[in-house]
């Protein structure tokens, strides 16, 4: 990466630079045409007159004859005309300047990110613990658009600014020498003494920038650990802790300022002097003959814009201390020791084999970050056949072992060889698909299920998206931009599954696979679970929505069955469900985006005059009240936070205190009479009622029989631009907007029956079973969004995850580093049982946090202090002194 921010331009944009020259040059003679040719139009077409002189009129330049012409108007007009070409050639040339000028800041803002997030995905590992994510992100996404703001500007701005000033101070030395030197005289004032007050002003930016930085890090941990702040009550502290660091960052930024616009004041002031010097002397020499009056307004007018081009250059230099000051801290962090080397990244094998044969490690040693000694010459021979496992205490450096055959550190000393090649350098293309890593905190992709586990199969394009038309067209500009931009010409929307891997030949059967896997790891609840939570486009999935329109039926007669019969409140549009909440009783089907989600329909002109046309409105804020008033009593007394709130409140904690003011002001005046914010507080409630699990009495046979009655209105009034937000139940129809369960179920579990939701799940699964389903329920589960970082999944399920994402591409060694630990000891064994009953015959090493379970290995390797203390089997190791035992015991 190129250290110095000007290298790094003309590196990448040398041609660009010099096509851009070439249009500046060009702008330099116009520019001075735009300020002769006004002194001639006041002297030679309005002048003439006044001085005395005859027809013909004439315009000399360099003792030539340029024009003559015995009409004074048409004359006038000639030359105002060339002054408008002028002009409008100018502004055209700016514009082409301008608009080349930002394309290519942008493919160099392009480079410049792509680069940075490049090195990234080579960093070795311990750089991560040096470096916060904060940091990165703010580096790549803010900094680097700062420094690639200037990178157009960089050689343009100094030669077309620059040329600019050189051309109107040419225009008024030819003019009169005095009036040259007087516009000159101040410059190398400014010339001296800015850059020594820019320079303090780029230090404190730099110290500003870390400050940022740090802050940004404060941010993260915070985010990070929001758990624990909560937890220790902690906010208080870091409130007063952000306090600090903004405070810092105001004091910096203050001291910015003020140099910055003493800065502005010098050149305001040494700007006003240049006029007051030439209408000094100018004066003096028109007074004495020797200065046309257009000469004297045309250098006037010409050193007015000298002002404009004078300040961006000072901005520019500005600019340019800005943007190198934040390139320089950029390459720094970008450019760690020991970074992955990209051709072990780029280079794509002709025929990679499997491995085959041992690992091996040679008095393999590993000294981290901080100067401490993880592992000390490890002697190992492992063969690719055999299920290994390793245990030891927390600090033995089993941990570090097992990075170190991932290749996800390197050794300090020693080697590690694998079938007779040295496993550093050996590439990615090897290392990645033929042995598979799972740690113990597994990172996932904010994607669907089967997003996560495929990722291990996307090395490389596959199959290639086939584009027609002005897609094609399209694809080639995006081909033809990243190209300039050193960007990667992979094409993302290509399909990038390696089938080859996983040993099948089409996405049908990749399906298979991945329930396979999934099922090794014990995850096919989870997945047809939220299957049923999720929903399927009928016009996508006509089949499917069939299928389920049919289970649903089937299930209808099942809940007639005695068993099942008082378990189930069915969905009817002329009975009120007391099992669904009062907003699902009103519209009577599902919300489509936000105009009809629960928390809006308060605020909701529609909802609100369908309340009012079913005389419900009133009854609503009275409702709203009693439901506050019970809640502020329950739960007034409750710490913020409680179980109970997320249990039993509509109110959030936060909330409760703005709805104690709300009671007390109605108590003192009508409800009707509150303000609009308080009764919507108020006609939130009672849309969350559901009168079978509340049982306040506050939905009594009256008020349901008017919301049937609104019920109607709303739906037989509902505006055309409106029809779209809401998917209505019908009991023949497929609800696009539910999920599979609700399609199936088809009413709500009526509360309060013993193991009623259990008993309805194995009811529908049987259902569902009968017909065939469950596997369709599967594939739907595998679309289910994980969330930022699987934050929608339980940690249980992000490992096991993990760790089918690792098995699904067959790797020839498997090495997993305490993956499992989250689970409980019966679950590990089991799901190590089948992950080695799954890969007989292929290579594993384990890590174990529990040295009982290695009784399932064939071999076991036993480490203390960073040392291999002993191996062998299960038999040969639990003998009495056997540091093996020892561990047994202490298990």
């Amino acid at each position: 990466m190129e250290r110095n921010l000007f290298k790094f331009i003309w590196r990448y944009s040398k041609p660009q630079q010099l096509y851009l020259l070439v249009f500046i040059a060009i702008s330099w003679p116009i520019g001075y045409l735009i300020y002769d040719i006004p002194k001639d139009i006041i002297n030679r077409a309005i002048g003439p007159p006044s001085l005395g002189e005859d027809p013909p009129y004439t315009l000399e330049k360099f003792d030539n004859t340029i024009l003559s012409m015995d009409n004074p108007n048409l004359f006038l007009l000639v030359l105002c005309i060339a002054f408008l070409s002028m002009v409008v050639t100018n502004n055209a040339l700016k514009f082409h300047i301008g608009v080349y000028k930002g394309r290519l800041a942008e493919r160099l803002l392009r480079r410049l990110r792509y680069d940075l997030y490049a090195r990234i995905l080579r960093f070795p590992l311990p750089h991560f613990k040096r470096v916060s994510q904060g940091e990165l992100i703010s580096m790549i996404s803010t900094e680097a658009e700062q420094v690639g703001n200037f990178t157009g500007s960089a050689f343009v701005d100094p030669i077309f600014l620059g040329g600019q000033l050189v051309v109107t101070l040419l225009f008024i030395l030819i003019q009169n020498p005095f009036l040259g030197i007087a516009a000159l005289a101040f410059y190398p004032v400014q010339m001296y003494f800015i850059p020594k007050l820019q320079k303090k002003i780029s230090q404190l930016a730099k110290q500003r920038l870390r400050e940022v930085r740090r802050m940004s890090d404060h941010i993260g941990e915070s985010v990070s650990g929001i758990v624990e702040v909560h937890v220790h009550d902690t906010a208080m502290f870091e409130r007063s802790r952000f306090a600090n660091r903004l405070g810092v960052i105001f004091g910096i930024r203050y001291e910015i300022f003020r140099r910055k616009f003493f800065i502005k004041f010098i050149n305001n002031f040494i700007d006003k002097m240049a006029p007051f010097l030439f209408y000094l002397i100018g004066g003096f020499f028109v007074i004495q003959g020797e200065l046309t009056i257009g000469a004297l307004m045309a250098v006037i007018a010409a050193h007015k814009d000298m002002s404009a081009p004078w300040k961006e250059i000072l901005n520019w230099y500005q600019q340019r201390e800005d943007a190198r000051v934040k390139y320089d801290q950029v390459v720094i962090q970008f450019d760690p020791e020991d970074m992955l080397d990209q051709a072990l990244q780029d280079h794509e094998p002709d025929d990679p084999q499997p491995l085959s044969g041992d690992l091996e490690l040679n008095n393999v040693g590993l000294i981290d970050e901080d100067g401490i000694r993880r592992l000390s010459n490890i002697v190992l021979r492992l063969g690719l056949d055999q299920h290994v496992a390793v245990v030891g205490a927390p600090n033995s450096g089993k941990d570090h072992l097992a990075m170190l055959l991932a290749r996800l550190e390197r050794p300090t000393s020693g080697r590690i060889g694998i079938c007779g090649n040295n496993l550093a350098e050996l590439p990615e293309a090897v290392t990645g698909r033929r042995i598979s890593f799972v740690g113990a905190n597994a990172v996932l992709q904010s994607a669907t299920v089967r997003d996560n586990l495929v990722y291990a199969l996307k090395h490389r394009p596959q199959r290639p998206v086939e584009y027609d038309g002005a897609e094609t067209r399209r694809r080639q500009e995006e081909l033809d931009e990243a190209r300039k931009s050193g960007n990667t010409e992979l094409d993302y929307n290509a399909d990038w599954i390696d089938f080859g891997e996983v040993g099948v030949d089409s996405h049908a059967s990749l399906q298979e696979q991945l329930i396979s896997v999934l099922d090794a790891v014990d995850m096919t609840d989870d997945i047809y679970n939220m299957g049923l939570r999720g929903s399927v486009d009928p016009v996508a999935r006509p089949d499917l929505a069939d299928n389920i329109l049919q289970a649903r039926r089937a299930l209808r007669d099942r809940l007639r069955e005695p068993e099942y019969a008082e378990l189930v409140e069915p969905i009817d549009r002329e009975s009120y469900n007391t099992n669904a909440s009062v907003a699902e009783n009103l519209l009577f089907g599902t919300p489509v985006g936000d105009r009809f989600d629960l928390e809006n329909l308060a605020a909701n002109d529609y909802v609100l005059s369908v309340l009012r046309q079913a005389q419900l409105y009133d009854d609503f804020l009275d409702v709203g009240r009693q439901v506050a008033e019970t809640m502020v009593e329950i739960f007034a007394d409750l710490p913020p936070g409680h179980e109970f709130f997320e249990q039993f409140s509509f109110i959030e904690s936060d909330d409760l205190p703005e709805f104690q003011a709300i009671l007390t002001r109605a108590e003192h005046t009508a409800l009707g009479e509150l303000s609009d914010e308080d009764r919507a507080h108020l006609l939130s409630l009672p849309f969350k009622l559901v009168p079978a699990r509340h049982r306040l009495g506050l939905i009594d046979e009256s008020r349901r029989q008017r919301l049937l009655e609104a019920r109607r209105l709303f739906a037989r009034n509902l505006p055309d631009d409106l029809k779209g937000s809401v998917e209505f139940f019908d009991p023949e129809r497929y609800n696009a907007a539910a999920s599979l369960q609700d399609n199936i179920l088809f009413g709500r579990v009526v509360y309060g029956q013993a193991q009623g939701a259990e008993r309805i799940g194995a009811l529908i699964a049987d259902t569902l079973d009968a017909r065939g389903l469950r596997a369709s329920v599967m594939e739907v589960g595998l679309d289910f969004q994980v969330g930022v970082g699987g934050s929608r999944l339980s940690s249980v399920q992000r490992q096991k995850l993990a760790v089918a994402r690792s098995i699904l591409r067959r790797p020839d060694l498997l090495i997993v580093n305490e993956a499992t630990a989250v689970l409980d000891p019966t679950s590990q064994k089991r799901l190590i049982d089948k992950v080695l009953e799954l890969r007989d015959g292929k290579g594993i090493i384990w890590v174990l946090n529990l040295a009982p379970l290695a009784e399932r290995f064939g071999r076991i390797v036993v480490m203390r202090d960073g040392r291999v203390v002993e191996q062998g089997s299960y038999a040969e190791l639990n003998k009495e002194g056997r540091a093996f035992h020892a561990l047994l015991q202490s298990a």
